[in-house]
């Protein structure tokens, strides 16, 4: 599956060496390889493993004024008249080396993992996604909970505003004092601006930056955050900022690639475009920040899965009792929770072949039991965030019938 998605391609020339001759084509960087195929011919004529590389440089010769070369096992392989330019097809593939070298040595750390392994790592993946779900929906509750001080606020001026106004339309004295229409209204002492809060980082990973024209790509990171999410250069200098409110769309043109808008009436959009080997790991926590505002695009359709569902729908219980049914099939093959019923082919295979040791089986236990209990908090926490949307929306009503009605008198007082 990974061999057929097209990560990006650029048109350059390609160096034939059995012919001594320049070929026009197109490279393609697809997440696990590299391909030239020729323009003329369609003939595919590189095509090699990323992990084969051994290096990536920009060379020039006394015949080529700039290339871009890529060492693959002894061969040299020279690439010139690389469009938009050499220095973004230099970053976007030195990215995707990179990132695939990072992940061949922790899985030659790591060793040959056994089954147990292979649970663990799977099961500690959902418990890092929930945990991600889980802050946003905290700093969601925050944000509710703020809501319901600033409308219990109101409400609490609406009745110094309707006492004032009571007195106004019959003052209990002299009606015709000058005091009592000139008079300043004591106002209370501000309070004290709240500190905000620190909020936490969910997600940080390198990308390549493109903003306005494709030749503008650089190196950059791209960090999520519960309240929005923060574009910065190599460095670590912020480009732009993207509170929640601020992005308008978010679309999905692969699973590597996404594309952030800021719209404005007037004035140019703002808007980045992000590459990066991690951004599977970030499209999902995109999801549950921005689900109304993901627009998955023809080539990321085949990431959303065939339900189609969004992480949200998988949130409470139902991620327990799928590791529970997993866990019970492997370590207790006779009992009722890993009976084929609640198991897969994969699952059925894994009790026949391999059982996993007491070590690991605790360690799952331990695991399952952590995400027992976000769940069960995310379920909570929900339930509350329901009740206050409901005490927000009557209060809303309560404070724009209050309000219309005091527009009616001062109207009158005037």
């Amino acid at each position: 599956m990974n061999e057929d998605i097209r990560i990006h391609s650029w048109p350059c020339s390609y160096y034939l060496d059995s012919g001594k001759q320049w070929v026009s084509g197109r490279l393609s960087l697809t997440p696990v390889g590299i391909k030239f195929t020729a323009d003329k011919t369609g003939e595919l004529l590189v095509d090699f493993p990323l992990s084969g590389i051994s290096e990536i440089k920009k060379e020039s010769s006394n015949l080529i004024f700039s290339s871009l070369t890529i060492l693959e096992k002894s061969t040299k392989h020279w690439f010139s008249s690389l469009q938009p330019s050499r220095n973004v097809v230099f970053n976007v593939l030195e990215h995707f080396w990179r990132e695939q070298l990072l992940e061949s040595r922790g899985a030659g750390a790591a060793g040959r993992s056994s089954k147990g392994k292979e649970l663990t790592g799977m099961l500690a993946g959902s418990q890092k996604r929930l945990e991600d779900t889980a802050k946003v929906l905290h700093y969601q509750g925050e944000q509710f909970d703020n809501i319901i001080k600033g409308l219990d606020k109101i409400e609490g001026d609406m009745d110094v505003a309707d006492r004032l106004l009571t007195e106004l339309e019959s003052p209990s004295w002299w009606p015709f004092s000058g005091k009592l229409w000139k008079a300043p209204l004591e106002s209370k002492p501000k309070e004290a601006a709240e500190p905000k809060s620190q909020e936490g980082i969910i997600l940080r990973i390198p990308v390549i930056v493109t903003h306005r024209t494709d030749s503008n790509a650089k190196p950059g990171k791209l960090t999520l955050f519960a309240s929005g999410l923060e574009i910065s250069d190599c460095s670590g200098q912020v480009l732009h900022r993207f509170e929640g409110r601020d992005v308008d769309e978010i679309r999905v043109h692969s699973p590597y690639e996404i594309s952030v808008r800021q719209r404005f009436i007037g004035k140019p959009d703002t808007a980045y475009r992000l590459l990066s080997a991690r951004m599977p790991q970030a499209i999902p926590v995109l999801e549950v920040q921005f689900s109304r505002k993901m627009q998955f695009l023809e080539d990321a359709l085949g990431f959303v899965g065939a339900s189609g569902k969004s992480p949200q729908v998988d949130l409470g219980t139902s991620i327990w009792q799928a590791a529970t049914g997993l866990l019970g099939g492997v370590v207790q093959p006779g009992s009722p929770g890993g009976s084929r019923e609640g198991m897969d082919n994969e699952q059925v295979q894994l009790q026949q072949h391999e059982k996993v040791s007491q070590e690991e089986a605790k360690e799952l236990r331990q695991i399952l039991k952590k995400l027992k209990g976000l769940a069960l908090e995310t379920e909570a926490e929900l339930e509350r965030q329901d009740e206050a949307l409901d005490s927000i929306s009557s209060s809303v009503d309560r404070a724009t019938l209050t309000i219309d009605k005091q527009n009616r008198r001062m109207k009158r007082l005037t």
